[in-house]
């Protein structure tokens, strides 16, 4: 979003027009829609900006709830935001340590400072960019005790500050498509600069749940989380908002229920063995934070190869940290007999999981020539190394 481009949308007109504008619908006509408005007088640059954001106000329900109904969004801000429940457990973090006044360096939009506002935390915000600042400031609008500020995060001024909280950013903005940044030393404000400020403060950082693990300091906590299936973010965190004793934590919150599987580093993998009569999926917050030798043996299970995130068993059991499958029976690995054996039982649908093999779902489903009305799930990966195709079900 460029400077006139926001302007335009915070003026009287702007906003009055963003708000009576009905929900967005992806299939509404919006030539139609557009030329509606024109005929109201509304210019065209700011029939484009309010649609604009009608449509990152849909998108951003599914991290900000209802109150992105009352918000406003860049692309690349939205991408980056932290979703609202996960944001209020890093402001618990702060908030059970007592820092009173948290630092949001790189704030972006203002989901973060959203929440530790909302429970009554002092919070100065900065972002780089001045619209995203802007934004920011028009977000937290309602909180007294937030104050945002168009400064670069290693120029904020810290005296008085108890805690830090930084989410780098990890995506620019071109031509109105994003794209995220690689290299982690790219970041802004920099690694060096946030893992620095623990030396001085209390500090936790979000970065991308993919990240490099040799960039996480070994003295931090690590925690990766995940949100109803999704991996979404790795929080790093220092001093008295780190817990004591935990390295590594996976998080895993599927509706309004959360729950953690934590131990001080990562855990050795489990012995590996035959395939059992169950298959199990480690949430992927249990394999970025490679604690999946502790899940085998919290419930008796065992690897199924080296090195590859699959449990096997021959005990059912019920964990929030994997999806389970019942083995229904093995079908050849090769693709041509694999293709004859799907027709001989009349499958047309099929969900292809992967692990270990150098496949797209997508080109083999097409090559498999699938006819038929039944349904069924196919996991493609390795027994002790060798390529097996099981057919299975959920359980």
């Amino acid at each position: 979003m460029e400077r006139a481009e926001l302007v335009e949308l915070l003026s009287p007109e702007g906003l009055t027009l963003l708000d009576a504008l009905p929900d967005w619908d992806s299939k509404a006509d919006i030539v139609k829609t557009v030329a509606d408005l024109r005929k109201q007088g509304h210019p065209s640059t700011l029939v484009a900006a309010v649609l604009s954001q009608a449509k990152l106000r849909a998108k951003a329900e599914r991290k900000f709830g209802p109150f992105a109904s009352r918000m406003l969004f860049t692309e690349a801000g939205l991408e980056q935001a932290t979703r609202l429940k996960v944001a209020a457990l890093h402001a618990g973090r702060f908030s059970r340590a007592g820092v009173a006044h948290v630092a949001d360096l790189g704030c972006g939009i203002g989901g973060d400072a959203l929440a530790m506002a909302a429970i009554d935390l002092e919070v100065t915000a900065a972002d780089a960019d001045e619209v995203t600042a802007a934004i920011a400031a028009y977000n937290l609008t309602p909180f007294q005790r937030v104050h945002v500020l168009h400064e670069q995060a290693e120029q904020v001024a810290l005296g008085g500050i108890e805690g830090a909280w930084l989410d780098p950013a990890r995506r620019t903005t071109a031509g109105g498509t994003t794209k995220r940044i690689a290299d982690a030393s790219a970041y802004s404000p920099s690694l060096e600069f946030a893992f620095g400020l623990a030396e001085r403060m209390p500090v936790g950082v979000k970065l991308g749940p993919g990240t490099d693990r040799d960039v996480i300091p070994a003295a931090a906590e690590a925690q990766w989380v995940s949100v109803d299936g999704d991996l979404v973010e790795l929080g790093v965190w220092f001093g008295s908002v780190a817990r004591p004793g935990i390295g590594r934590a996976a998080l895993v919150i599927r509706g309004d229920a959360a729950q953690e599987l934590t131990a001080g580093s990562d855990s050795e993998d489990a012995p590996v063995g035959p395939l059992g009569e169950y298959l199990y999926e480690p949430d992927g917050a249990v394999i970025r934070a490679r604690l999946i030798g502790d899940l085998a043996r919290m419930h008796g299970a065992w690897m199924l190869s080296a090195g590859i995130a699959y449990l096997t068993s021959d005990t059912a059991f019920d964990s929030p940290f994997a999806r389970g499958f019942r083995v229904l029976e093995r079908l050849p690995a090769d693709e041509r007999q694999l293709r004859q054996a799907l027709a001989a039982r009349g499958i047309g649908t099929l969900e292809i999981k992967k692990r270990g093999i150098d496949i797209d779902p997508a080109v083999l489903r097409t090559r498999l020539k699938l006819r038929g009305t039944a349904s069924a799930t196919l996991v493609l990966t390795r027994e002790a190394g060798r390529h097996v195709a099981l057919l299975v079900e959920r359980i």
